[in-house]
């Protein structure tokens, strides 16, 4: 059998723990998974006490039992490395192992996740059990790829325990090299945090205020990061070396304070997401105003997505999700199965793996249901994931096939971080990120998530016919001068207000606003302002058309050959400029000099010829998302709905329909949570001439 990702065909999975169950029913699950459909299942990553019971002690004899028995049925293990949970034994004995509160308060044994990954002791007994795990295990033939730890950085991605001071003064040093250059990047001679030697570093601790440094916040995030990266890199390094051919190393995120793309590109072959949509539907979960539900996964997956491409899902949800001191949820209703698994191989998902087989009888988790109930009886979701695997062999050729957007948000992992430490950051990232998402969702515009590296060339961008950067308040002089290029060859770039505010390390600039995209974005910021509240909506007027000018206004001048587009309306900087739009080469960049909501966004996309790019082909509701997959013969046009009622799509241009294999010519209905996947042809260049 072929792996999982090989580019040729859509593979299922689901997790498996068999330390949880009586060996008697393991031939017999394991048979009705491959029933199903089901290839692949990930085990081990919560087994350490089973691989060693006690310190220095070593058995493989559980497992071996059961990849036996995985190897008699034809089935194919991803081993999990089982450091996300550290035994009783070790952490009572090496209290240093555990990750502690900002307090100095430790997390103690008795969940998951409570180690420190700074730890010099845990990462010399990680270094040995995955050492040991991956000579054992590697070679076995049904072993086709490993999963390191698991969900790193979830449920806590804050360390403060003494491990993480020393690490944390390890990598400033590395950073800064001297203390003078730390207390200017920190700007300590701001209240007196100055220091005067490495020992007086510290990682961050509880103030009166709860206050702290932003720019040591900074680069406690960076750290963070850095941290996790290079845990991953430790054991994906033990790992290699005993990998079979066409084996495989990964992880599942993705979670807080991690770069991804460094993550990958150091340690991992792909990334795999666990992808919970029912989260949305959580009992008395209050969704923020304009929330798309579930369907708000689909912009997860566009991030996941933009790390590393095609990707793989390890835990997709299959049954109600909660515990026992968390979440209720409902049981996902007829069809949302298949509508949550097509929603992610629509976004480059090729393969899906579902959260749980059986539903755990025991512990925090008896309420995060899995495919089986605790019976382990037939029932309506096991039905429909035998659906799914016939639908999934009928639009089986569009693995490998990349997704389709011309539209992108830019971003960094800096300015990520730094809206966590900066409440005004915070505010006006989360406002327009999340409408520029929704106006793309709601206009069945496809985007990708863009993430500036010190590698990206303009060529990079070249595909997106329009990029937005909202929230561009740390920026640097190669940042502009890539995005410059980008547009010069013809790309329209929209940035958003606070555009160049800050530096590397977080302080903000004395240069005129927008600071290093002043030349590109041809205006100045002369004056800012959030909108008060007893101020209601401020509009501005966009050559005729009012576009809402939300939460921060900056009044704009233009520059050069810039020129004004729009005009606020309201309150006392009625008349001033809102809108700036800057020729650049054969391109435009527009500085909107505010946050967005999701109908100025919308008119955004309308404007510059961005929005619902497949009209010609089909219209569909706005509560339908359209997605495509394509090479260039082919593209896969995804229809899901994620109402409860039935919605009417109209075709314009005869499709076929992949899951019945009729033509359709006029229209289609879909049922509530329905889906559906049509191909079309994309004729040839030479075709197109003749």
């Amino acid at each position: 059998m072929k792996r999982p990702l090989d580019g040729t065909r859509l593979v299922m999975g689901t997790d498996y723990y068999p330390e949880q169950w009586d060996p008697s029913l393991w031939d017999e699950d394991l048979r009705r998974m491959r029933e199903t459909g089901i290839e692949v299942i990930r085990i081990a990553e919560f087994a350490w006490n089973i691989f060693s019971p006690r310190e220095g002690v070593f058995t493989f004899d559980f497992f071996d039992d059961f990849l036996a028995h995985c190897q008699k049925a034809g089935m194919q293990v991803i081993f999990g490395t089982p450091t996300a949970t550290p035994p009783a034994w070790l952490t009572q004995r090496y209290p240093e192992v555990l990750n502690a509160r900002i307090d100095g308060a430790l997390y103690r044994h008795g969940a998951r996740r409570h180690y420190n990954y700074n730890s010099v002791i845990y990462q010399r007994f990680v270094r040995e059990l995955v050492g040991k795990l991956a000579a054992h295990y590697g070679p076995h033939p049904s072993v086709i790829g490993w999963q390191i730890d698991n969900e790193i950085n979830c449920e806590v991605s804050e360390f403060y325990s003494d491990s993480d001071t020393l690490a944390f003064r390890s990598f400033l040093k590395d950073r800064y090299g001297t203390i003078e250059n730390l207390n200017k990047a920190w700007g300590t001679v701001f209240w007196n945090q100055t220091y005067s030697s490495w020992g007086e570093v510290e990682a961050p601790r509880l103030t009166p205020s709860g206050n702290h440094n932003p720019h040591e916040m900074l680069d406690y995030r960076r750290f963070v990061s850095d941290s996790a990266c290079r845990w991953a890199k430790m054991q994906s390094e033990i790992i290699r070396p005993y990998l079979k051919p066409g084996n495989f190393i990964t992880t599942n995120g993705i979670f807080p304070d991690v770069d991804y793309h460094r993550m990958v590109q150091e340690s991992l072959d792909f990334l795999t997401y666990d992808s919970y949509p029912n989260m949305a539907n959580a009992l008395g979960y209050r969704p923020p105003k304009g929330s798309l539900g579930d369907r708000e996964s689909s912009i997860c997956l566009d991030e996941v997505r933009s790390i590393h491409g095609i990707f793989g899902i390890m835990e997709q949800q299959s049954g109600a999700n909660g515990g026992t001191g968390s979440a209720a949820s409902p049981s996902p209703r007829p069809g949302q199965i298949t509508l949550w698994t097509m929603q992610s191989i629509a976004h480059g998902a090729d393969f899906v793996s579902y959260f749980r087989w059986r539903t755990a009888t025991m512990g925090a988790e008896i309420y995060w249901h899995g495919i089986l109930d605790y019976a382990g009886r037939e029932n309506r979701r096991i039905g429909e994931i035998r659906n799914i695997h016939g639908l999934l062999q009928k639009i089986g050729a569009v693995a490998g096939k990349p997704y389709e957007a011309k539209v992108g948000l830019v971003t960094t992992y800096d300015n990520q971080w730094d809206a966590e430490v900066d409440t005004w950051h915070g505010k006006i990232a989360q406002q327009s990120v999340s409408a520029i998402c929704r106006a793309a969702q709601h206009t069945h515009t496809p985007m990708d998530f863009v993430y500036l590296r010190e590698d990206t060339k303009a060529a990079d961008l070249a595909k997106y016919a329009v990029l937005f950067y909202p929230a561009a308040v740390i920026a640097k002089k190669w940042q502009a001068e890539v995005l410059r290029q980008y547009v010069a060859q013809g790309g329209s770039l929209v940035f958003g207000c606070r555009a160049g505010l800050k530096g590397t390390n977080g302080q903000c600039t004395q240069k005129e606003l927008p600071g290093v995209f002043r030349d590109l974005a041809g205006c100045e910021v002369r004056e800012f302002t959030f909108v008060a509240e007893d101020e209601g909506t401020i509009h501005a007027d966009w050559e005729g058309t009012r576009i809402e000018t939300v939460l921060f206004n900056e009044e704009l001048a233009p520059l050069g050959e810039a020129k004004v587009l729009a005009r606020y309306q309201e309150s006392y900087y009625c008349g001033v400029p809102a809108l700036i739009e800057n020729p650049v080469g054969e391109g435009r960049v527009y500085y909107f000099g505010s946050a967005f909501s999701e109908e100025a966004a919308r008119v955004f996309l309308e404007k510059l010829s961005a929005a619902d790019p497949y009209d010609s082909l089909l219209t569909a509701p706005a509560c339908c998302e359209i997605a495509a997959r394509a090479d260039r013969r082919e593209r896969y046009l995804f229809l899901l709905n994620y109402d409860k009622s039935a919605q009417e799509v109209i075709v314009h241009t005869p499709l076929r329909d992949l899951y019945t294999g009729r033509k359709i010519e006029e229209s289609l209905t879909l049922p509530g949570y329905g889906t559906a996947v049509f191909l079309q042809e994309i004729p040839s260049a030479a075709s197109k001439t003749e």
